[in-house]
């Protein structure tokens, strides 16, 4: 009778939660893998109507053997070889900084760190683009007068621009996340290696790194997925800045484009999948990998 009124509360708390999941991830997912299957194909020698006809797995090859979609996952690749690593270092380092007893005001700078997140994307991205802007930035009057010169949307400099911005955008809150790890540590653990000789290096390596792993895998786990979706930052670059970033910088831009600028929604589907189970996949690896690194710990 128990178990009966724990299944019935189980399914009752649970259903909302289901119910919104299928319509806001199973349905949108179904429908877009139902129409990566078909493509719009215009009758009479062009000057017919156009019909949907089922493809098949036509739009995921064109995809796939389209060079603009494969180099736009080779951005993605070396934006994620940049931008994670500083994500996670800066901000595992601002947290300890704030989490260590040298550490001053500390809630002004978890405020004056958190608030560029607040700022919408759009938004944080066209206030870059204005500091990108030669004639126009102090930032680069600044850097002219003291000898460097750098152009942020040339295509050397295209993608630490991105980079920088989402890392404007994102530090923050990242750290908030590992500073509220840190303060759930239990303090005379920290009392009991100050008391055997050890240093503020060493306890912040040693012994506050290791006990906050798990915020440090979940905060990897959603970057890598974040970076995959990478769309609003060089969409932005890429609209009258003269910008080295195309329509099709990344495969977010790829899909968006092949579906509003093409009209072509059955390539901006099967585009997307393609992006999903790449996302699917290395959410995957991830977890395998550190849940093996965990275990052997």
């Amino acid at each position: 009778m128990n178990r009966a009124r724990t299944t019935r509360a189980a399914a009752i708390l649970l259903g909302p939660f289901f119910v919104l999941f299928t319509l806001a991830m199973v349905v949108p997912t179904g429908y877009a893998v139902w129409l990566s299957l078909f493509t719009e194909k215009q009758s009479g020698l062009g000057f017919g109507g156009t019909e949907t006809v089922f493809s098949g797995l036509d739009n995921y090859t064109a995809a796939l053997g389209d060079r603009a979609f494969r180099e736009g996952f080779g951005v993605l690749l070396g934006y994620c070889l940049f931008y994670i690593p500083l994500l996670l270092i800066g901000a595992l380092a601002l947290a300890l900084l704030l989490d260590s007893t040298l550490a001053r005001a500390r809630r002004f700078f978890q405020l004056a760190l958190f608030l560029p997140h607040a700022v919408p994307g759009i938004i944080a991205a066209l206030i870059w683009v204005y500091l990108y802007t030669p004639q126009l930035s102090p930032v680069i009057s600044a850097m002219e007068s003291g000898g460097i010169g750098f152009d942020f949307f040339s295509p050397e400099g295209a993608l630490p621009s991105v980079v920088n911005i989402a890392l404007w955008e994102w530090l923050g809150y990242n750290m908030v996340i590992f500073y509220a790890a840190l303060q759930a540590i239990d303090r005379s653990v920290l009392e009991a290696a100050t008391v055997d000789g050890a240093g503020a290096w060493r306890i912040a390596l040693s012994i506050k790194v290791p006990l906050i792993r798990a915020s440090v895998v979940m905060v990897a786990l959603f970057t890598v997925i974040g970076s995959l979706q990478l769309f609003t930052e060089p969409l932005i670059l890429n609209k009258g800045t003269g910008s080295a970033v195309s329509s099709t910088w990344t495969p977010n831009m790829y899909a968006y484009t092949a579906a509003f600028e093409r009209n072509d929604y059955g390539l901006a589907a099967a585009a997307s999948i393609l992006l999903a189970l790449t996302a699917a996949l290395l959410s995957f690896v991830v977890t395998r990998f550190t849940g093996q690194k965990a275990r052997k710990a």
